[in-house]
C-alpha cells in the first residue's frame, strides 16, 4: 500500500474568496509544499508556514499524518506543479505551476505531465495505490474541468459557505477565454485539463491511469477534485471500476452532490467520519463546522484506518498530538 500525494499550484487560487487553504494569501503558494512535508515528516521543515485557514482550521494533512503515525503506510510525493520548494523528496513529471483558468492556456504542461505521470504509474511496484492531492483553488479548477467535459459540475469547498456563484463566474470566464462551450472538450481530457484545470489534476489522472493499466488497485483519495480526476479517466476511455474514498464532511455538503456526480461517473464511494463532531478540541471543531472538509488524502487515510480496524478514537488522539506539534512549529516560525 502506498499513498501518492500530488502537490502543486494554480494561480486560480489567488482569486479572492475562492480558497481557505492558508491564512495568509501571500503565503498560499507554500501550502502544498508544507502539506507534503507534514505527511512526510510530521511538520513543516523548509516551508515558512503551517497551513491553516483564516479561522485557524489546520490543514487536512494533519489528519493524514495522524493516520500514518498510527497505522503506518508508505508515501510518495509527486511534484504536480509546485510554486515553492519543499523539503519532501519528490518525483518530477514535468508539471509546472498552473496559471489562472481565466487565461486562454493556463496549463500548457498538462499533456506532457499526464503522459509522464502515466508511465510512472505503470512502473510502480504496488498492489494498491491511494492517489491524493494538495492544490489551493482546486475545487474551482475541478469545476472548470467538469464543465469542459460536459459533466455535472457540482464541487465542494474548503470554506464553510461554498462560494459557488463566484466559482461559476470564474469558470465561465475561463471557458470564454479558451473558446470552449460547456462539453466542448468531451472525450478530450488533456484539452480539458490544459484549458480549464490545473497541473495536479493532470498529474493525478496520469498516475491513476498508468497504475490501472497494470492492474494496481487504485483509490482516488479525496473529494470532488478527485471526482474530476475520475471524469478525466472516463473521458480517456477508462471503463473499469473506479473507487473514491472521502470524508463525511464532503458527503454531507449538499452543494457538492457527491453521490450524484459519483453515480454519473460510475464511481464507488467510501465515506469515513473521523468523529470530530462534538469534540472540545480547537483543531477538530473547525472540521465539524464545515471548514477544509477534505484534502491531502484525508478521506483515504481515514478509510485505511477503518479497514485496518483502528478505532477513530485512536486516530483522534494521534491527530491531537500532530496538531500540538504543528502549533509549536507555528510559534517557532512566528
Amino acid at each position: 500500500m502506498r499513498v501518492l500525494l500530488v502537490a502543486g499550484s494554480t494561480r486560480t487560487a489567488a482569486v479572492p474568496g475562492l480558497s481557505a487553504a492558508g491564512a495568509d494569501p501571500d503565503l498560499r503558494g507554500h501550502t502544498p509544499a508544507a502539506d507534503a512535508e507534514i505527511v512526510e515528516y510530521g511538520q513543516p521543515v523548509r516551508s515558512p508556514v503551517v497551513p491553516v485557514s483564516p479561522s485557524g482550521c489546520p490543514t487536512p494533512a494533519a489528519v493524514t499524518r495522524a493516520v500514518r503515525e498510527t497505522l503506518g503506510f508508505d508515501s510518495t510525493v509527486v511534484d504536480g506543479g509546485l510554486a515553492e520548494p519543499t523539503a519532501a523528496g519528490t518525483v518530477t513529471v514535468g508539471a509546472r505551476p498552473g496559471g489562472d483558468i481565466r487565461e486562454d492556456d493556463p496549463v500548457p504542461t498538462a499533456p506532457g505531465a499526464y503522459e509522464a505521470a502515466r508511465q510512472f504509474g505503470r512502473k510502480l511496484p504496488e498492489d494498491e495505490l491511494l492517489v491524493a492531492e494538495s492544490v489551493p483553488g482546486g475545487t474551482t479548477t475541478a469545476m472548470g474541468v467538469l464543465r469542459a467535459l460536459g459533466e455535472p459540475a457540482a464541487v465542494s469547498s474548503s470554506l464553510p459557505e461554498n462560494p459557488l456563484k463566484q466559482k461559476r463566474a470564474v469558470v465561465t470566464e475561463g471557458l470564454d477565454a479558451s473558446g470552449l462551450e460547456p462539453g466542448g472538450a468531451a472525450n478530450r481530457p488533456k484539452r480539458a485539463v490544459r484549458r480549464m484545470g490545473d497541473p495536479v489534476l493532470a498529474t493525478a489522472a496520469g498516475v491513476a491511469r498508468g497504475a490501472l493499466e497494470t492492474d494496481t488497485a487504485v483509490t482516488l483519495a479525496g473529494g470532488t477534485q478527485m471526482l474530476a480526476v475520475a471524469a478525466l479517466l472516463r473521458h480517456d476511455g477508462v471503463d473499469r471500476r473506479l473507487d473514491l474514498a472521502t470524508t463525511s464532511y464532503v458527503a454531507a455538503d449538499d452543494t457538492a452532490d457527491l453521490a450524484g456526480v459519483a453515480d454519473t461517473l460510475d464511481v464507488d464511494v467510501t465515506v469515513t467520519d473521523p468523529g470530530f463532531d462534538g469534540r472540545d478540541h480547537a483543531g477538530m471543531a473547525p472540521f465539524a463546522a464545515g471548514e477544509a472538509k477534505e484534502g491531502v488524502g484525508m478521506g483515504g487515510a481515514l478509510a485505511l484506518a477503518r479497514r485496518a480496524g483502528v478505532p477513530m478514537s485512536e486516530v483522534r488522539t494521534s491527530f491531537a498530538e500532530v496538531y500540538d506539534r504543528l502549533l509549536d512549529a507555528s510559534d517557532d516560525s512566528g
